[in-house]
């Protein structure tokens, strides 16, 4: 009798799959949008569809300790949203965790 659920599991383990080639090829574009108030939005997009986006929401709402959602915009795919200001907090997660590279991430906003 073994206990199966102790096993270690890496949610990011498709991401890194492969050779050192990398999955992300494009810029990913991070931008930052006023709803209502002091209320923002921090929208992640150009993410490559290789990665599983519901898991980056989940790893990113705990690490950022905020709500967040991965929504389908018709020209843009699908897009991350944040609760919050998270624009270098994002970049610097991304770049930690070799999602993308620096020179890959273009942050827009105020």
């Amino acid at each position: 009798m073994s206990i199966q659920n102790l096993n270690t599991f890496d949610p990011f383990a498709d991401a890194s799959k492969g050779s050192e080639d990398d999955v992300q090829d494009g810029l990913v574009h991070i931008r930052i949008q006023q709803r209502n108030g002091r209320k923002t939005l921090t929208t992640v997009q150009g993410l490559s569809s290789d990665y599983d986006l519901k898991k980056i929401v989940r790893a990113c709402k705990k690490e950022f300790a905020c709500n967040g959602t991965v929504i389908e915009h018709p020209e843009y795919g699908e897009v991350l949203q944040l609760q919050g200001d998270q624009r270098e907090n994002i970049c610097q997660w991304l770049t930690k965790s070799g999602l993308a590279k620096p020179d890959q991430l273009k942050v827009h906003g105020f």
